[in-house]
């Protein structure tokens, strides 16, 4: 009886430090290598999708590697939560927008990532009452509305969803702080269907 009962507890022992092991490395992996993401709403759409979730790429932003179009993951204080975007300014810029196009510095940029069929269907099928009334007085409808033009700061980023209609971003909250950026780029591991990596 008293074997067994050795055994027993060797064997918990064992299942109990393994545990932790796990736990620590799950840690580690969690806070310094890589952070789960859950896509919530479609404001990146068709980018990502609500639901989806992935993997985004902590030490990258740890080394200060951020780049324009990046995908990142910002967290917001005051509502406790993280948020998907895409970077469109960087520290020290002037940001604008106008007739869907992006000026940086007043000079154009394209945004490569857009879907083009996407963003043409919209311009042709406006929902909102507000694209409605656009329509009616300009005869068109922007994709991205007309936005003043943004001086950023040292440390702030201009970011955006890709589904710009549907999506509170800086034109709502103004710039981000590097410091509220935690990761980049994103790893789609589920749906298991469209597993893919979604980068700039």
């Amino acid at each position: 009886m008293e074997v067994k009962d050795d055994a027993f507890l060797k064997s918990l022992k064992e299942f109990i430090i393994l545990f932790l092991k796990y736990i620590v490395i799950l840690f580690v992996i969690t806070t310094f290598i890589t952070r789960v993401v859950r896509v919530e709403g479609t404001s990146m759409y068709p980018t990502l999708k609500d639901g989806e979730m992935g993997l985004s790429n902590i030490i990258s932003v740890k080394l200060g590697n951020i780049d324009r179009f990046d995908l990142v993951i910002v967290y917001m204080e005051d509502q406790n939560k993280h948020i998907v975007k895409r970077v469109i300014g960087m520290p020290g810029e002037t940001v604008s927008y106008q007739d869907d196009q992006l000026y940086i510095n007043g000079e154009p940029v394209d945004e490569p990532f857009l879907d083009t069929d996407y963003v043409r269907n919209y311009r042709q099928d406006p929902t909102s009452a507000e694209d409605m009334e656009e329509l009616d007085m300009y005869g068109k409808v922007t994709f991205t509305e007309n936005l003043a033009e943004i001086k950023l700061g040292d440390h702030e980023y201009f970011l955006m969803g890709d589904n710009r209609p549907y999506s509170s971003d800086s034109r709502r909250y103004g710039p981000f702080q590097k410091s509220d950026i935690k990761s980049k780029n994103v790893f789609v591991i589920f749906p298991f269907n469209a597993i893919r990596y979604e980068g700039k």
